[in-house]
């Protein structure tokens, strides 16, 4: 059974490989920053091109309002390596091949195997801000953007 997890609850904490095999966790942000946890179902396709290009053009207004982006999906480390590399992603992409983060935040889907595509805003005390459900991939990252400016 798939968690639903709404505006208000505790992130669920995960520790995760990005794609220099680095662990990352949420619990490293908290206090410090708001982070926009973006699920994507799979590495060069162009839906998740495209998003991850969108968070990469936008970068820096993200840095200035102490924001960091990370993205997941359950390809492996090394495909998200080539990723990152190919299309110069300023922001962590880590791998959840085992899905059990995917499963935390309620977002694995098409049959368990691959994330859906959701964005969550976590706060610097780790409570989910914003739930994105729906992403237009084009303007998702301007909409994200937008929703962190309400954050107090």
């Amino acid at each position: 059974m798939l968690t639903e997890l709404k505006v208000g609850d505790t992130a669920p904490d995960f520790s995760l490989l990005d794609e220099e095999g680095r662990p990352v966790s949420l619990k490293d942000f908290l206090g410090k920053n708001v982070v926009v946890l973006y699920f994507y179902p799979k590495d060069f396709t162009s839906g998740c091109t495209t998003e991850a290009c969108s968070f990469r053009d936008n970068y820096k207004p993200f840095e200035e309002k102490g924001a960091v982006v990370v993205g997941v999906s359950v390809d492996s480390v090394e495909s998200h390596e080539k990723f990152s590399d190919k299309y110069n992603l300023p922001f962590d992409i880590l791998s959840d091949e085992k899905k059990e983060v995917a499963k935390a935040y309620g977002v694995l889907g098409f049959g368990g195997f691959i994330a859906k595509r959701v964005t969550f805003i976590i706060n610097k005390e780790g409570k989910i801000t914003h739930i994105f459900p729906k992403v237009d991939v084009k303007q998702h990252s301007e909409e994200v953007l937008r929703a962190i400016e309400e954050i107090k």
